[in-house]
C-alpha cells in the first residue's frame, strides 16, 4: 500500500517580527519610556493591546484590551504602532493578521542604601584595679547612607 503524503497543515502563517521573540522584547525594552504620570503615582503592571498587521507589514489599529492608565496605555499604543513586521502569507498572497501582546511597566528598583562598617581597635593604657596593662577593646560603627549617583 502507497503512503500517503503528508498535507502542510498551517494554514495562514502569522506574521513575524523581523529576528524572532528576541528581538520584539529588545524593541520594545529600547523604546518603552515610563510615563512620568505613572512613576509619580508609582503604577505598575501590564497592558494588553491588539494590532492589525497590515498587507505590508505596518501595524494599524492598536487597541488597548486592558490597561492600566496613568499614561501607559497611550506609551504602550505608540510603542507598538513603531513596529515593522514581515508580511503573513496565504497560499502566496499577503494578508492582514491580528496579533495580541503584553506591554510589562515595572517601576525602576530603588538603590539600596550604602553600609559601611569600620573596625576601631582601641587600647587600654591605664591600669584599672584587678585587669592586666596592655588590655585593648574593639569597637565598631555602621553608617548607612545614600549611594552615590554616577
Amino acid at each position: 500500500m502507497a503512503e500517503k503524503k503528508k498535507k502542510d497543515k498551517k494554514f495562514v502563517a502569522a506574521p513575524e517580527y523581523p529576528g524572532g521573540n528576541a528581538a520584539f522584547k529588545k524593541f520594545i525594552s529600547e523604546n518603552l519610556r515610563y510615563p512620568e504620570e505613572a512613576l509619580k503615582n508609582q503604577v505598575e503592571g501590564v497592558v494588553h493591546v491588539s494590532y492589525t498587521v497590515a498587507n505590508d507589514g505596518t501595524v494599524e489599529e492598536v487597541v488597548v484590551n486592558k490597561g492600566i492608565g496613568y499614561g501607559c496605555d497611550e506609551e504602550a499604543v505608540r510603542v507598538i504602532s513603531l513596529l515593522k513586521y514581515e508580511p503573513a502569507h496565504n497560499r502566496g498572497f499577503k494578508v492582514r493578521s491580528t496579533l495580541r501582546t503584553r506591554i510589562f511597566f515595572r517601576l525602576p528598583a530603588a538603590p539600596s542604601p550604602v553600609i559601611t562598617y569600620s573596625v576601631v581597635k582601641e587600647k587600654d593604657n591605664k591600669k584599672p584595679a584587678g585587669k592586666p596593662a596592655g588590655n585593648s577593646g574593639y569597637g565598631y560603627t555602621i553608617t548607612i547612607g545614600k549611594p552615590e549617583e554616577d
